[in-house]
């Protein structure tokens, strides 16, 4: 039964957030903050309705005061609420541009802060690149998947460098995370979501600032994905 009923009440419940947050984001001073809490509720919804426990190890790594890249793996459409709930911390996702357009749900991301990233090449991606960047310096914390799509069955695939470059321009310490066990849950390409466990283990921060030179960013991510292929086995052995 709650393979049937947590899309529906997915959907009806975030419509019902998503409207509320929409309008007290324009009266409210800090209304992006306001629609994160909202989705961190969205979120305890959806792993009640399927009935899902989620384990978190490592809290303890996430610096406290200073914006960071949180960079995961992405197995599921099911780790957005994973990480609403694994990170005590404000932070906004980083998106493709595309999702924007999208009625309500694009108007609620837009509302909520979230980083729109141009995919097309070409000088809009170019500056969707800075405009990440000037965010992430300015104080926001974001969360990137750095291999560009889910996996079909949860092995790392290749990362794709986009994604960690805005840490390595912006200077901010990256923080690994890997996630285990919501494939199973919501597969990719399926809208039955499965009861079950899943774990998100958070690694301790990675200086970005000591890559430099011609090769820094090759090496940044053969590091970052390094660090999150260990979490996700340490995630996996959790379970």
């Amino acid at each position: 039964m709650a393979g049937i009923l947590t899309p529906i009440i997915g959907i009806l419940s975030y419509i019902l957030l998503a409207s509320t947050g929409l309008i007290l984001s324009f009266v409210y001073p800090r209304g992006a903050d306001l629609l994160h809490s909202l989705g961190r509720i969205w979120s305890r919804i959806l792993f009640f309705t399927a009935r899902v426990r989620l384990k978190v190890e490592g809290q303890e790594n996430i610096p406290r005061g200073t914006p960071v890249v949180f960079a995961s793996n992405h197995q599921s459409q099911f780790d957005i609420p994973a990480l609403y709930l694994a990170l005590p911390v404000q932070f906004r996702f980083v998106v493709k541009q595309e999702l924007f357009k999208i009625p309500l749900f694009g108007q609620a991301m837009k509302r909520a802060g979230y980083v729109p990233i141009d995919r097309s090449g070409g000088k809009k991606a170019v500056k969707s690149l800075r405009d990440a960047v000037r965010r992430i310096r300015s104080g926001t914390s974001v969360v990137v998947f750095p291999e560009g799509t889910r996996s079909p069955d949860g092995r790392l695939l290749p990362f794709k460098s986009g994604a960690l470059l805005i840490a390595l321009r912006s200077g901010v310490p990256i923080i690994p995370i890997g996630i285990w066990g919501t494939y199973k849950i919501l597969p990719k390409g399926s809208l039955w979501v499965r009861p079950g466990s899943a774990v998100v283990t958070i690694g301790r921060p990675i200086d970005t600032k000591s890559y430099t030179g011609k090769d820094a960013k090759e090496k940044l991510v053969a590091h970052v994905r390094e660090a999150i292929e260990e979490l996700v086995e340490r995630s996996k052995g959790a379970l």
